[in-house]
């Protein structure tokens, strides 16, 4: 889990899952991210994580992952703003892949990168990221 706390902030989570796992009930919006390409299917990819550089490149650096990122960005920046302006205290997204471990981590992790120049608390949290280590 990773963080940047402050004081009276709102409180972004970030969440990854797996949809063969469930999909998260406490959550405010969910995002499907299988379209982005599958490491699980690449052999050298497979056991990693989308913590890792390798793993993470290869969803990110993708043409559909960078395009994704670039329509994801404003809207995760609105949805920051509208959160702060009606006094809400959490906003929670999650993200989903099939299993939980590539996808769905490698673009939470992106968007606690992006988050980190705002004025919120916020967390990653990687429900299923040490299932099926390939």
């Amino acid at each position: 889990m990773s963080s940047k706390v402050g004081t009276e902030r709102l409180r972004v989570v970030l969440f990854s899952f797996g949809y063969k796992y469930g999909v998260p009930l406490d959550v405010n919006i969910i995002l499907d991210v299988r379209f982005l390409p599958n490491p699980y299917w690449v052999k050298e990819l497979r056991a990693g994580t989308g913590r890792e550089k390798d793993v993470a490149g290869y969803v990110l650096e993708s043409s559909e992952g960078e395009d994704f990122a670039h329509h994801l960005q404003p809207m995760i920046r609105f949805l920051v703003g509208q959160y702060q302006k009606s006094g809400r205290k959490s906003l929670r997204i999650a993200f989903g892949c099939t299993g939980g471990r590539h996808r769905s981590v490698a673009i939470a992790e992106s968007m606690a990168v992006f988050l980190a120049d705002f004025s919120v608390e916020w967390v990653v949290f990687h429900r299923d990221i040490d299932r099926d280590r390939g």
